[in-house]
């Protein structure tokens, strides 16, 4: 009955659509704004791999914040890209590259969160390799150097387990053959500082590795950042489960967008081939 009342009544006009323009321009903008931020995360990744010595740049790219920061501003570029110009276009193709990209990524983030707390000795033994693999090159790259500062003054942690991890470095290595002037060191994030200590000792970590726990820990912390890690985690749940709701809603919220514009356009499309039949009915 609908279809006869419509067949009816005509052709709807030109000027009726379905495509509701509250949804193309929110998701439009939506990912306008991320699309600027990705391009200046990867403005400053650039820059920052740019400013790096050559030897340096090379030494480990797996570890590079970097290269990171470039690889995570690159992917979120293109994703935005699809959404920004599907959406303003609207582009069924684009919009539904963006919709199957963030529903992967969700996926993705879900089921490492899921292995994360079911294999979380593997986690934990993955999270110890990570960390290893930044001791072994703390002096090959200076962004890679003042993250790994930066996390040991933030935990009052030293190395992975304990502060005689250390010695995987070669400049830190504890060893009788190591000639470096390091030898049995930690880096002065290690060290328990004074806050009436107006100046920094960056030596205060010297000959550290060759002392026992309870000598080293009235002048370095002597526990590592795993546990550490770990104890902070356990501690901060709901902060780790909000900054997790976080990253998710954007995506879901970015999904449902794109299905729903992208139902709307086929809606439009089929208007559109409904009025031109109409209009080459000779009868009408």
């Amino acid at each position: 009955m609908a279809k006869r009342a419509a067949a009816a009544a005509g052709p709807v006009g030109d000027d009726f659509s379905f495509v509701s323009p509250v949804a193309k321009y929110v998701l439009f903008f939506f990912n306008l704004l991320f699309w600027m931020i990705s391009m200046a995360m990867v403005a400053v990744g650039v820059y920052a791999r740019l400013l790096k010595h050559a030897e340096a740049a090379m030494a480990c790219l797996a570890v590079d914040p970097a290269v990171l920061l470039i690889l995570v501003g690159v992917l979120t570029f293109l994703i935005t890209f699809c959404g920004c110009v599907g959406s303003l276009r609207e582009n069924i193709c684009l919009l539904q590259t963006f919709s199957v990209c963030l529903t992967v990524i969700f996926l993705l983030q879900l089921a490492a969160g899921v292995l994360g707390f079911v294999f979380s000795d593997k986690a934990r033994g993955k999270v110890s390799e990570i960390i290893n693999g930044a001791i072994v090159h703390y002096r090959d790259d200076l962004d890679l150097q003042n993250l790994i500062d930066f996390g040991q003054k933030e935990f009052s942690c030293c190395g992975g387990v304990s502060y005689k991890d250390w010695s995987q470095n070669m400049y830190f290595n504890c060893t009788a053959t190591n000639p470096s002037r390091e030898r049995c060191s930690v880096p002065f994030s290690c060290c328990l500082h004074d806050a009436s200590q107006a100046v920094i000792n960056t030596m205060c970590g010297h000959g550290m590795q060759a002392r026992g726990y309870l000598e080293a820990s009235a002048f370095i912390h002597t526990n590592g950042c795993i546990d550490k890690l770990v104890n902070w985690a356990h501690s901060n749940l709901f902060l780790l489960g909000g900054i997790t709701l976080g990253l998710a809603l954007p995506q879901l919220v970015g999904i449902v967008l794109a299905q729903l514009l992208i139902n709307q356009i086929r809606d439009q499309i089929k208007l559109q081939l409904y009025n031109q039949q109409h209009r080459a009915d000779p009868w009408y």
